[in-house]
């Protein structure tokens, strides 16, 4: 199984940072993707950076690497995980809402066992924080035709990490603790998900 990490925005993206200007999206986005895939790679797992560049790369033409890859190994044998982290507001000011998400696109696909995958790793990760979640459909994940997933042809999920305009989850965030609670919870999702699909050789 191939593992593709897409480290959402880049420096050159407008906004994408915390009301102070001391927390940037891109770069955090990067360090985790950097130590998933590192950890990923101790365990023999095969994980690719999709977007290796520090500038922002169109979503056409991460989509169009990632079906590449698809086309060269079979999209079964394939995920992709979008990394980023929420915001609330429009990065003036603090804002109150927190939590953790994931999305699919919307309908059943094969990226809903990802996602609830995902969900249960966040549970024990992320013990008290909240999980945004939507039940409507029977799984935890929610649900948007985001480009990134709608266009690639494998299964592909979008992690929304906590708020960037929230204090104590950027506070959370920046630690050692959370960071790796959030890079932890990718890796075991990942891991659990692997575990289930049996038509993906191990």
């Amino acid at each position: 199984m191939i593992i593709l990490l897409d480290n959402g925005h880049g420096f050159d993206t407008p906004g994408k940072q915390s009301p102070d200007g001391f927390f940037r999206e891109y770069a955090y986005n990067r360090f985790l993707t950097a130590e998933i895939h590192e950890r990923l790679t101790v365990l023999g797992i095969d994980s690719r950076f999709l977007v290796p560049e520090r500038e922002d790369i169109p979503l056409p033409e991460r989509c169009r690497r990632a079906n590449a890859i698809c086309e060269q190994f079979g999209s079964d044998q394939v995920i992709l995980l979008s990394l980023h982290i929420n915001a609330a507001g429009n990065g003036q000011q603090w804002m109150n809402a927190r939590g953790w998400s994931c999305y699919t696109t919307r309908g059943e696909t094969r990226a809903d066992a990802l996602a609830s995958c995902l969900y249960e790793a966040a549970k024990t990760n992320l013990p008290g924080m909240r999980l945004r979640t939507d039940y409507s459909d029977g799984d935890p994940d929610q649900e948007e035709n985001f480009y990134i997933l709608r266009y690639s042809r494998c299964p592909a999920v979008l992690t929304e990490n906590l708020f960037m305009d929230n204090l104590e989850d950027v506070a959370f965030l920046e630690s050692l603790e959370g960071s790796m609670a959030i890079v932890n919870l990718h890796i075991e999702g990942i891991l659990r998900f692997a575990s289930k699909e049996t038509t993906i050789p191990s």
